[in-house]
This record gives C-alpha cells, structure tokens and sequence, in this order.
C-alpha cells in the first residue's frame, strides 16, 4: 500500500483544509481519512472523519481554529473512504475508496 506523506508539497496545499472546503459543498458526503502521525519514531494510527466542512479525529486531539492546520504533528494519509450520509450500521452508503490523496481534490469524485 502507497503511503501519501506530509511532504512540503501537501503543506502548500494543507490537504485537510482543502478536503474540508470541499466537504462543506457537498453535505451528504463524509470522508475517512486513515493513516498514522510520526512521533518519537513510532507510528500511531490517526483517523479524521470530515463531515459538512469539518474535521473531527477519533484517535487524536486536532485544532477546530480555521486559521492553522488541522494536525500540527508529522503525518502520513494511507487511505481515503467516502461515504454517503448518514451513516448506518451496514455497508450500503459506502461509495468508494483510494489511496491517493490528489483522488478526493477533485469535487467530481465525491460525487
């Protein structure tokens, strides 16, 4: 499995915050976004759901501030999971899944 770092390049482009903006637009669509934070050499599972514009982590604390990133720690997104809102305890309003993060930038494929 590709891992999708937080290069210099996703900094420029702070893929949380644009995943967000795009999410506000759409608000019957949530996205799962799996993957770990680097920290002291070890590798902890992060998952950060966003849902109608806003990001909410179920493994890590995260900042609700607009202005400044979301994860301020080293982070690596493995994996991308859409669905349809709301959701239920069965796989039905699941849409589709990828690994790569340029995939969900485009608002075309959240669709």
């Amino acid at each position: 499995m590709e891992e999708t770092r937080a290069s210099p390049k996703m900094a420029e482009i702070d893929l949380i915050n644009n995943l967000e903006k795009i999410s506000s637009e759409i608000p019957d669509r949530i996205l799962k976004l799996q993957g770990f934070i680097l920290k002291e050499n070890q590798k902890e599972q992060l998952e950060i759901i966003i849902f109608r514009g806003y990001s909410s982590s179920t493994t890590h604390p995260i900042e609700i501030d607009s202005e400044r990133k979301v994860i301020t720690l080293s982070y690596s997104i493995t994996n991308f999971k859409l669905y349809k809102a709301p959701l239920t305890e069965t796989e039905e309003n699941f849409i589709r899944e990828n690994q790569n993060s340029v995939f969900f930038l485009n608002q075309k494929n959240w669709i």
